[in-house]
């Protein structure tokens, strides 16, 4: 058989694989669900705190360096404006 003829007579017949979907009844769906929360590696306490307490001190440390430039580039520009309108009048 061809990759042609396989993939012809797997997209020939799509409602074979909607009725096969629509079979699994809502318990398979939950014990499925449950099996796969089952394989999530979760992180433990120490962990969560000290990613949490990195993420809150980057944030800070971003945020005052976002303020001081914030001030400097407003000093420049009203320093600017005050040559400018010392200048011109």
């Amino acid at each position: 058989m061809t990759v042609m003829e396989i993939k012809k007579n797997h997209t020939a017949n799509p409602s074979e694989t909607v009725l096969a979907s629509k079979k699994a009844t809502p318990r398979d769906v939950i014990a499925e669900i449950k099996s796969e929360i089952g394989k999530i590696s979760w992180t433990s306490k120490e962990e969560l705190i000290t990613y949490t307490q990195i993420v809150v001190g980057a944030t800070v440390v971003f945020g005052i360096g976002i303020y001081f430039t914030d001030l400097i580039i407003q000093t420049t520009l009203f320093a600017l404006h005050s040559i400018v309108s010392f200048i011109i009048g």
